[in-house]
């Protein structure tokens, strides 16, 4: 009950817009977990991306940087305590699409690695060439698929 309190009380103290974000994260994860098991993973790309729109992001690159960070906070904050904690692509479309609501340029990434001799397959988001939901070595570790997402999906037409 007190963990709860405390939980609540961090809630309340979050800035309006990060308020925002942290709700949109909480609903769109596992509705992202949920169309990814029903519908072909196009279809959910290609509707997040209507869904966010495309207004560009007119700021510095250290305040760009910041957003994405903190996002990804927020992400992971309702990853560990919402309805849903999804798994890493669910996780990493719901922040593309949150940063693409923002107008934050950042790029989906999908792999696979060998564990204990079986293929896994890894996603993550990169912004402004650096790892926003993962370590930073995970590009030593996965092998990332190059040009393997719909350039319409993408581009949320």
């Amino acid at each position: 009950m007190v963990a709860l309190l405390v939980r609540l009380r961090k809630l309340v103290a979050l800035p309006r817009g990060e308020r925002g974000l942290l709700v949109l994260a909480a609903v769109c994860l596992p509705l992202t977990a949920l169309g990814l098991r029903v519908a072909a993973f196009e279809r959910v790309l290609a509707a997040l991306g209507r869904l966010a729109g495309r207004r560009p992001l007119e700021a510095e690159e250290a305040d760009v940087a910041r957003r994405a960070q903190r996002t990804e906070q927020l992400v992971c904050w309702a990853a560990r305590h919402g309805l849903h904690r999804g798994n890493c692509l669910s996780q990493s479309l719901t922040l593309w699409w949150l940063l693409r609501r923002q107008g934050i340029a950042s790029d989906l990434r999908l792999g696979v690695y060998k564990d204990a001799g079986r293929l896994e397959a890894h996603a993550w988001i990169e912004c402004g060439g650096r790892v926003l939901n993962d370590r930073g070595g995970i590009r030593q570790r996965v092998v990332a698929f190059e040009g393997a997402l719909p350039h319409d999906a993408l581009q949320g037409r």
